[in-house]
């Protein structure tokens, strides 16, 4: 498996005669990468195909990790797909293993939150346009060369973005077409547009729970694990 791949799967080994199995470590116990940190939170849904599944996050803890809380989670209106191969306006989420470079809201951050924490304000936009400088960053107010039409206003998803993360998929050095602005957010009507998101409670606790510098990451895969992923 190259660097940076993250594995979902686990087979067990069940020796007859043995008694019971033991059961699997924790998720993050099996995976190839957890980012390096001490913290991680797991976005995985059944199938590549699936728009529901289920949000966990983890402390490592004594040289273990440790599950502190999870929620139902919903993905992009049509499953999820590998990072690196997405594709723009298409609904899927990126599979991988990403950093999250700070949080964001409409609303104040929940009490206690440690995390870097940006203010929405009626001039905060996403850029998404491919053509701007600006791809994939939060512009405030709008830059000139960033289109309405291909950004979001940010003040303008009340329920969606009273709280969120923003996932750092294309972020670093993003490249044009693969897709922009992917967070971990607050429930809306139904599936996403891409992003990962959990209901308004969850979204708070993890922001209370979110430690910067213990370097959390999320990961986001298949109970399957049929393909691995790679840190994009």
């Amino acid at each position: 498996m190259r660097p940076g791949a993250v594995a979902l799967a686990v087979s067990s080994l069940i020796v007859l005669g043995a008694g019971p199995p033991a059961p699997p470590p924790p998720l993050p116990a099996r995976m190839a990468h957890t980012g390096g940190g001490t913290q991680l939170i797991t976005a995985v849904a059944p199938t590549r195909a699936s728009t529901t599944g289920t949000v966990t996050w983890w402390d490592r803890s004594g040289g273990r990790w440790v599950k502190r809380g999870s929620a139902p989670a919903r993905f992009g209106a049509n499953g999820l797909v590998a990072g690196a191969g997405r594709t723009q306006g298409t609904n899927t989420t990126p599979t991988g293993l990403y950093d999250l470079p700070y949080a964001f809201g409409i609303e104040a951050a929940p009490r206690g939150t440690a995390y870097p924490y940006r203010r929405v304000h009626q001039d905060s936009w996403w850029c998404q346009d491919n053509d701007s400088r600006s791809y994939n960053r939060w512009t405030e107010p709008r830059a000139a060369d960033c289109r309405a039409a291909e950004s979001e206003h940010l003040i303008g998803y009340a329920t969606q973005y009273a709280h969120a993360l923003v996932v750092g998929f294309n972020y670093e050095r993003p490249v044009r077409g693969r897709g922009a602005g992917i967070f971990l957010h607050v429930n809306g009507r139904g599936a996403t547009a891409g992003c990962v998101s959990v209901p308004g409670e969850a979204m708070r606790r993890i922001l209370v729970w979110a430690d910067p510098a213990r370097r959390p990451h999320i990961a986001v895969g298949t109970r399957s694990g049929s393909t691995a992923v790679t840190r994009v």
